[in-house]
């Protein structure tokens, strides 16, 4: 039997309806397995290293899942490409319509070819910090050795993030 673990994981949308998006992603975790414990309030974010006209959703869900960090990964990747999720083979950023991220597993640290945990830039971005805080600020972060009420307090990216006026549901 496999072990259960918890992780926290970001959601991001800024194409077709995306609190829609956001939600079915929820569902779509709970209908994997994926048990869904919390989820943030929703965030509405300008683009973070690229230009759009149209804005992010952003939330983090707690989970608990059984398996490893890697099936984690590949199943989430499987669930944006349900969402309509096409991935491009150039490394930058862009317009998606789901963005799943794992940010954190437990206290691990995780850094290979497939996966870096923590989340390597989840400490730049207020999108990321903001919902993470609502959920375990006192968390400390296993490299930054740093809290997450601190981490966010002492962000500075300049991307302002205002609470979206929905929230989301693991009820379906």
């Amino acid at each position: 039997m496999k072990k259960t673990r918890q992780a926290w994981i970001g959601m991001g949308s800024n194409q077709g309806d995306r609190f829609e998006l956001l939600q079915q992603a929820i569902y779509l975790m709970i209908d994997h397995s994926i048990h869904v414990q919390r989820i943030s309030t929703v965030y509405e974010t300008l683009p973070v290293g690229f230009e759009s006209d149209t804005t992010f959703l952003n939330a983090v869900a707690e989970i608990t899942f059984a398996g490893s960090s890697l099936e984690l990964l590949q199943l989430l990747l499987e669930l944006e490409a349900q969402l309509g999720r096409k991935r491009t083979d150039l490394n930058r950023y862009e317009s998606r319509t789901i963005d799943l991220d794992i940010l954190l597993v437990e206290t691990e640290v995780i850094n290979n070819a497939r996966l870096i945990v923590p989340h390597p830039k989840m400490h730049e971005r207020s999108f990321v910090l903001l919902p993470l805080n609502e959920l375990i600020p006192s968390y400390i972060h296993p490299i930054l050795k740093s809290s997450i009420a601190q981490l966010a307090q002492e962000c500075i990216e300049g991307n302002s993030a205002f609470i979206h006026d929905k929230a989301l549901s693991i009820n379906h």
